[in-house]
């Protein structure tokens, strides 16, 4: 039986968006869930578009999201090296052993591809007549059946040319798509498209078809945008006597606008979703229900769930809407499991950029904070806004406005005062005490629930609400306490 193989093959144009992504995994996926193999191919044969870094940015993606491959580019360390047995991995690799031209000249040589020598002005112009009637801009065949003699007078000329591909007149190309079933295109919609370009590098529809098939790639999974390309695709295979892979043609990852999302969309970008602090594992779970959804009602499925669950079979034809409320409650969900040591490791980095803490900050201080707030939390990078009144000066702190009317009263002022004292009498605050001082207070002045309260929080924290009070005490310490309820005086009318 043929080993399954799937391959994810960007280019290095730019950061990995959430399409992208999504496209790696479910190639991921269903090759693990056949126990075949990943491969990882870089297609940088558009050498205009190419982005210096972008490789490197794009393997430490991947590495994050645990998407390891079985064959193809792999980072180690600062360097950059290969697994497999079908390498190089990298297209321009491969265009420097004069791959791609042996498999253009073996089609010329069939009557299947021709030189094609003419210049950008020309095209501009045979273009811009059909645009001016109305017709689809393509390639009018002018070089389509030159005489070997007249190519070789070109080509002995020195003149520039493109190899491109020539496609039977008026036939019916049908190809079957797992999700979308039959699609028949017509040769006379398309075009005669380059194989090789005048720099010598293939283009991406030719260099796509001979790297499947060298690598064995059983099955090609990738967004629906590349369904109209995928007849020249059909058409290569059949002129070289290759077997045709499996076509999965994924729909179109959707804003709430319902419009595609893409790279010139900043939230598309994976790299500002690492950045805000999202856990791997929750990205990838939700992106594996963007499109795909498994026989159950669970959403949290676990990546070992998402291989043993994942089909082609469950794939939706319409596109799925990217929710980012929803994929934060999906993240907080996995924060909530994570251990305090983990989610202290987490905040840190985010708390130190803000200024809120350093190196010296005591270690107990952040992992009281982390306990308080671990449910609340929906990614990392909201940690500064939520914690900041637990680390500033008591200078700084911020008082709402319902802070500042409830300390207004003389009452309020009077129960801030009491907690004073009682704070100024300990050496140093204890679970003890800071569990039962407010038990204490209400005893002492016969006021409970909100007139209690609110005052009393207001005073430490500028906010009437907030989590355990007790802990809040802990983690800012006695003087610190004690130099808030002094701020809160001035809120007295």
């Amino acid at each position: 039986m043929t080993q399954v193989k799937l391959r994810f093959a960007p280019s290095p144009t730019g950061y990995l968006h959430i399409g992208g992504l999504r496209t790696a995994l479910f190639n991921y996926l269903y090759a693990r869930h056949h126990g075949g193999h990943f491969i990882l191919r870089i297609e940088d044969t558009d050498r205009t578009r190419y982005v210096p870094d972008a490789l490197e940015n794009l393997l430490r993606v991947l590495q994050w999201a645990g998407l390891e491959n079985d064959e193809g580019p792999v980072l180690g360390g600062a360097s950059i090296t290969e697994k497999g047995e079908n390498g190089p991995y990298i297209q321009s690799h491969r265009h420097e052993q004069g791959l791609y031209r042996h498999y253009a000249e073996q089609l010329i040589h069939q009557g299947q591809a021709y030189y094609c020598f003419c210049t950008k002005e020309r095209l501009d112009e045979v273009r811009d007549a059909m645009k001016s009637r109305g017709e689809t801009p393509r390639y009018d065949g002018h070089c389509r059946n030159l005489s070997p003699e007249e190519v070789k007078r070109h080509l002995e000329a020195g003149e520039e040319y493109v190899i491109r591909m020539k496609l039977p007149r008026d036939t019916n190309v049908t190809f079957h798509d797992a999700i979308k079933g039959d699609i028949t295109f017509n040769t006379d919609e398309l075009d005669d498209q380059v194989l090789i370009k005048s720099d010598g590098y293939p283009t991406y529809h030719f260099a796509v078809v001979v790297d499947d098939h060298l690598m064995g790639v059983t099955h090609i999974v990738r967004g629906e945008e590349w369904i109209s390309s995928t007849p020249k695709h059909v058409l290569l295979y059949q002129n070289f006597g290759w077997e045709q892979p499996m076509y999965v043609h994924l729909p179109t990852v959707l804003g709430e606008d319902h419009k595609k999302l893409s790279k010139r969309n900043g939230d598309a970008a994976v790299e500002q979703y690492i950045e805000k602090g999202y856990l791997p594992e929750a990205l990838i779970n939700y992106i594996a229900l963007l499109g795909w959804s498994p026989k159950g009602n669970e959403e949290i499925l676990s990546r070992e769930e998402l291989i043993k669950a994942f089909d082609f079979d469950r794939i939706s034809s319409t596109g799925g809407i990217f929710d980012i409320k929803k994929l934060n409650w999906m993240n907080g969900e996995y924060i909530k499991k994570l251990s305090v040591e983990k989610v202290v490791e987490a905040m840190r980095p985010f708390l130190e950029q803000a200024g809120l803490v350093d190196a010296s900050t005591d270690e107990e201080r952040l992992r009281l904070a982390a306990e308080l707030y671990q449910n609340r939390i929906e990614y990392f990078a909201e940690v500064p806004d939520i914690m900041r009144h637990l680390f500033v000066d008591a200078k700084d702190v911020v008082y709402d406005d319902e802070a500042k009317e409830a300390l207004a009263t003389s009452e309020a002022q009077e129960l801030a005062t009491c907690l004073a004292e009682k704070v100024k009498a300990q050496d140093a605050l204890t679970p003890e005490f800071t569990n039962g001082v407010v038990k204490e207070i209400q005893k002492e002045k016969g006021i409970k629930g909100k007139a209690l309260w609110f005052p009393i929080r207001a005073a430490v924290v500028g906010s009437t609400s907030g989590p355990d009070f007790g802990k809040t005490l802990l983690i800012l310490g006695r003087d610190e306490v004690l130099r808030r309820l002094e701020v809160a005086k001035k809120f007295a009318k």
